[in-house]
């Protein structure tokens, strides 16, 4: 039985060997755990239903369901809504990472990230903020742009408009900001001077001005408009 301190995990993939691996490297962390493990997409969102992880380490290729329709059933399941899903991608899986994306991911990492990139990862989107790694954010960026941004397809997710950008308040921008950092609510209240509910609040403003479905969406916007250089730790100056 885990400490109910402990950030629960679920580990999704379909070779045995990284799932031992990804469980060894949580469980080495006294404020982790490991909860399930799945070997497809349907067993991760069984399980999850059945665990209630708080973070699901999810792959993309896997038989029976992918890890993009796993996440959108994730999605779409309300009993699930505090469920997040980190999602572990090659650079071979360029052309999936839009459908994680669209599906509703909360971050992005190279399954080669060190152990340590990874704990801090799954810290991270338990404490509500986004991971976008930056070797993955210069993938993930072209794939945003192949899918066109706010002119996603009928019945997709809707992508988010640039030109709201300019109508941001500065204090959204701020938050905004903090988001593409990868922040949590917490850390972003703190570095703002902010009550954490009043984050949430602007989080919520942004998702809805912008057109973006996630956080996630709100990291590549922030990335695509500039505002954040992939890798940098500051945001760009203003051009």
């Amino acid at each position: 039985m885990t400490d109910p301190q402990q950030v629960r995990v679920l580990v999704a993939d379909d070779q045995a060997m990284i799932r031992l691996g990804l469980r060894m490297i949580v469980d080495h962390e006294p404020d982790l755990a490991t909860v399930a493990e799945a070997a497809d997409g349907a067993e991760a969102v069984a399980l999850a239903r059945r665990e209630r992880p708080d973070v699901v380490l999810m792959d993309i290729r896997m038989p029976v369901l992918d890890g993009i329709a796993a996440t959108r059933a994730l999605r779409a399941d309300p009993d699930l809504a505090g469920v997040r899903v980190l999602v572990l991608t090659t650079f071979d899986d360029e052309e999936y990472v839009t459908g994680a994306l669209r599906a509703g991911a909360d971050g992005f990492l190279l399954k080669d990230a060190d152990p340590g990139t990874l704990v801090t990862a799954v810290r991270r989107v338990h404490g509500g903020g986004s991971v976008l790694d930056p070797a993955v954010a210069p993938l993930v960026l072209d794939q945003w742009r192949r899918w066109g941004g706010s002119r996603a397809p009928a019945g997709a997710d809707a992508g988010p408009a640039a030109a709201a950008l300019a109508g941001l308040t500065g204090r959204e921008r701020d938050v905004l900001l903090a988001v593409a950092r990868g922040r949590s609510n917490q850390e972003a209240a703190d570095a703002l001077g902010l009550a954490v509910a009043t984050v949430k609040a602007y989080v919520h403003g942004l998702l809805a001005k912008t057109g973006c479905a996630s956080r996630t969406q709100l990291v590549v916007l922030a990335y695509e408009a500039g505002l954040v250089v992939p890798g940098a730790e500051d945001p760009a100056p203003p051009a």
